[in-house]
């Protein structure tokens, strides 16, 4: 028989998912609250944008560039070509989009944010800032969150428009595709929601990042390795939840939206 109190299979997994959604209310709760730490926003977001945007740009491309290829091919076996521009720009703006935004955010930006407040943690600044009755959350983590949260909005934009444009040439150039048939067959099918949901997911995907890298900065184990590990460790973990929140999400908005012309 299992003794009382005895931990079950799964119990640490638990403990911790809750602590971190523990951490996300307390952020919500500490975002309102005064004063708000807007110089530590506005570098924390120069600094998430510094080390995201050039890797995003260049993943968007190549990224753009095979979705309209391998629907390019699909559409011609299947004598569909004029609907090409319109399932590579849907699939680029709704799905590609966001989950290379978050992968760039999580993997270069999240693993910064965990590493600085997990340097902070092991030098005591954490428990010196409590006891000082400086809430750690409200000084640190909240303008480190917003700040990925905002990043991702707009890289997310950024992505999408490249994204488009490399998928353009692509077709256009590589499988003589019609440039007047490619972008008819998006404005049909299209619709405003499409970006909508596009953008909100990166909000959510910015918030998952920025949430998950500091929880593992707050929370290292084993002095200096301990924080290499908890960047390891906010990065698939951060990965894990965006895949599964976006099927969420997309499984909900193709529910809730009808699609043009339905």
């Amino acid at each position: 028989m299992t003794a009382p109190g005895a931990s079950f299979p799964g119990a640490g997994a638990l403990a911790e998912a809750g602590k971190l959604f523990a951490l996300a209310a307390d952020v919500a709760r500490s975002t309102f609250r005064r004063p708000f730490q807007f110089r530590e926003f506005v570098q924390q977001s120069w600094f998430i944008v510094s080390v995201t945007i050039l890797p995003t740009a260049l993943v968007s491309i190549p990224f753009g560039a095979v979705i309209a290829l391998q629907l390019g091919s699909l559409t011609r076996q299947i004598g569909a070509q004029s609907f090409t521009g319109a399932a590579s720009v849907l699939a680029i703006i709704q799905q590609a989009s966001p989950i290379v935004t978050a992968l760039l955010i999580a993997g270069a930006g999240g693993s910064a944010i965990c590493a600085d407040l997990g340097s902070r943690t092991i030098r005591e600044e954490i428990d010196a800032m409590k006891v000082l009755g400086v809430s750690p959350v409200q000084r640190l983590v909240v303008p480190r969150v917003l700040a990925a949260m905002l990043v991702s909005v707009l890289l997310n934009g950024m992505v999408s428009v490249v994204g488009v444009m490399g998928g353009y040439f692509f077709n256009v150039i590589l499988q003589d595709g019609t440039p007047g048939a490619y972008l008819a067959s998006f404005s049909a099918l299209a619709q405003l929601p499409d970006l909508w949901i596009s953008e909100f997911k990166a909000l959510i995907f910015g918030l998952i990042a920025g949430v998950v890298a500091a929880y593992r900065g707050l929370n290292p184990s084993g002095g200096p390795k301990g924080v290499g590990d908890a960047v390891n460790q906010a990065v698939v973990i951060t990965f894990l939840l965006l895949f599964f929140v976006n099927f969420v999400l997309t499984t909900i908005y193709l529910q809730v939206v009808p699609a043009k012309g339905s």
